[in-house]
């Protein structure tokens, strides 16, 4: 496994630290899993960028970053839900289109694609969403989270669509899967 690899799997360690830290959290272990969930996040940019810059994007990597991604947005999305501070039903569209795309990618119908405009934006908003759900400043906060929240499933839906719709040969190229 290549540097970019390991800092990858390396982000798995924050999953069980987020649930522990949200089961009934605190105000200071909510702090706490923000700052370990943002981490994490940043973490995720990083390996993509020294796989590329490096030169390291491997058919692994393509897998595994995805994988983790998904884990590290479910585990918090789940923990909120134990909070009752967003709906399971909303949860579950991002979980039902995260397992149909990889079930999509298992079955090998389709080259693993790199992350469109969508898939980024759908990235970006959820994580924007969750870490103002773990730690809304205000109650301005705390609505600006759920509208983030919403408009992540959206993007969530959007991208998983576009991404089932079939490809042109030019729009297939390999390329690291982030953000998918």
């Amino acid at each position: 496994m290549n540097l970019p690899t390991w800092i990858t799997v390396s982000r798995l360690v924050g999953v069980p630290f987020l649930l522990i830290l949200l089961e009934n959290p605190t105000e200071q272990q909510r702090l706490w899993a923000i700052a370990i969930f943002l981490v994490v996040a940043l973490t995720d940019w990083l390996d993509g960028y020294l796989a590329r810059k490096l030169d390291q994007v491997t058919d692994l990597g393509k897998f595994l970053d995805p994988l983790v991604d998904k884990l590290l947005v479910t585990a918090p999305l789940l923990a909120l839900i134990h909070l009752q501070q967003i709906p399971a039903w909303g949860v579950f569209l991002i979980i039902a289109r995260e397992l149909t795309v990889a079930g999509w990618r298992v079955t090998g119908t389709k080259k693993i694609q790199g992350a469109n405009i969508w898939g980024k934006a759908k990235t970006v908003t959820q994580i924007a969403a969750i870490a103002l759900l773990i730690y809304p400043i205000n109650e301005t906060g705390a609505m600006v989270a759920l509208v983030l929240f919403w408009a992540a499933v959206a993007l969530t839906l959007i991208s998983g669509v576009i991404y089932l719709l079939p490809q042109t040969p030019d729009a297939s190229q390999e390329q690291p899967s982030e953000g998918v």
